[in-house]
């Protein structure tokens, strides 16, 4: 497995839970950024990227050799143990370890890889991101627009690939929140956009 670098991110501190240690593993290994990522539906943002730091704490790694080798019902019990890493641990812990092989065996275990490898533009990379399972349209933008404003990746388009997400000076994603000021208007932005959705 390649080394664990921080400043493949381009950045080493990122802020996207209420935990220093859980930050500090998002922003130095890229393979927990993209399952906090998977993780990110049906939970509230601050406990879907804490859940790498859980699941390593537990395995004794995070790694996509580590996750894809796993006996998948050991794997979905460390998901349920308490604090689960989630509210529906089976269903993600089997996305989580599909996600994993997917990164071993397409991109020699190299999670950064899949924005790195061959220096991509933005539409490249999102095609990307949307071939790997649990990975939709909005997810798959949302991550290119943290890839862009907050881990260094400048490939060409991005914000355009990224869009609405990759706007600038919007607070509509994961991708906006760099202190407790703005995980506050990510979160209004969302509520808004909930009730906007029930209205319509």
């Amino acid at each position: 497995m390649p080394a664990v670098d921080g400043a493949i991110l381009g950045r080493m501190d990122l802020h996207l839970t209420d935990d220093a240690e859980a930050d500090r593993l998002l922003s130095e290994n890229p393979f927990a950024l993209l399952v906090g990522m998977l993780l990110d539906q049906q939970v509230a943002m601050e406990v879907a990227f804490a859940g790498p730091l859980k699941i390593e704490q537990r395995l004794g790694e995070i790694s996509p050799t580590a996750i894809a080798e796993a006996d998948p019902e050991e794997f979905a019990a460390l998901f349920a143990q308490s604090p689960a890493v989630h509210r529906f641990p089976g269903s993600m812990a089997g996305r989580v370890q599909s996600l994993a092989r997917v990164v071993l065996e397409g991109w020699g275990g190299d999670a950064a890889a899949i924005w790195q490898k061959g220096e991509p533009d933005g539409a490249t990379v999102l095609k990307r991101l949307k071939s790997l399972p649990g990975f939709g349209e909005q997810k798959a933008r949302i991550f290119l627009a943290l890839l862009g404003k907050q881990c260094g990746f400048a490939g060409a388009g991005w914000r355009e690939a990224a869009s609405p997400y990759g706007e600038e000076g919007s607070y509509r994603s994961v991708a906006d929140i760099v202190s407790p000021e703005t995980l506050s208007l990510v979160r209004e932005a969302k509520r808004a956009a909930k009730a906007a959705a029930k209205r319509a």
